[in-house]
C-alpha cells in the first residue's frame, strides 16, 4: 500500500552536495527524521511546533501536462524562496532551463519569487503543510 520511492528520481545527499547549489536543503519526507524537539510538544498544539521547526513540510502537486514527481512531500528550510523552490524542480525533472515554471499557493494565486516559503506556511499552511501546485504554463492567477 505504502509507495515506494522510485531510486532513480531522489538525488542523493552526496550528489547535491558535490554540487554545491541550494536543491541540498532539501530532502524527502521519507528520508528526514523527526527532529528530537518534536517529542517535548504534543500532539494537538500543531501551531507551536510548527513555529519552532526549522524546516517545513511541503507538497508539491503537478498540473496539466508537467511531469509528475514520484517523491512529492519535501522537507524544506523555511527560509527558502520560490525561486529556489523553483530552480530545483527544474533540475529535479531534468527540464530545459529555459523552460517556464510557475508556483501556485492553494490553486490561485502565484507568489513572488523572492517569497519565503516559511512565510507562506504561517499564512496559507494547514494540517501541518504547505500545498503547492506547479505547472509549465500559467493555470491560475
Amino acid at each position: 500500500m505504502a509507495e515506494e520511492p522510485e531510486s532513480g528520481l531522489q538525488l542523493p545527499p552526496s550528489a547535491v552536495a558535490a554540487g554545491g547549489e541550494g536543491p541540498g536543503e532539501l530532502s524527502p519526507e521519507t528520508a528526514t527524521p523527526e527532529p528530537p524537539s518534536s517529542a517535548a510538544v504534543s500532539p494537538g498544539t500543531e501551531e507551536p511546533a510548527g513555529d519552532t521547526k526549522k524546516k517545513i513540510d511541503i507538497l508539491l502537486k503537478a498540473v496539466g501536462d508537467t511531469p509528475i514527481m514520484k517523491t512529492k512531500k519535501w522537507a524544506v528550510e523555511r527560509t527558502r524562496t520560490i525561486q529556489g523552490l523553483i530552480d530545483f524542480i527544474k533540475k529535479f525533472l531534468k527540464l530545459v532551463a529555459s523552460e517556464q515554471l510557475f508556483i501556485y499557493v492553494n490553486q490561485s494565486f502565484a507568489p513572488s519569487p523572492d517569497q519565503e516559503v516559511g512565510t507562506l506556511y504561517e499564512c496559507f499552511g494547514s494540517d501541518g503543510k504547505l500545498v503547492l501546485h506547479y505547472c509549465k504554463s500559467q493555470a491560475w492567477g
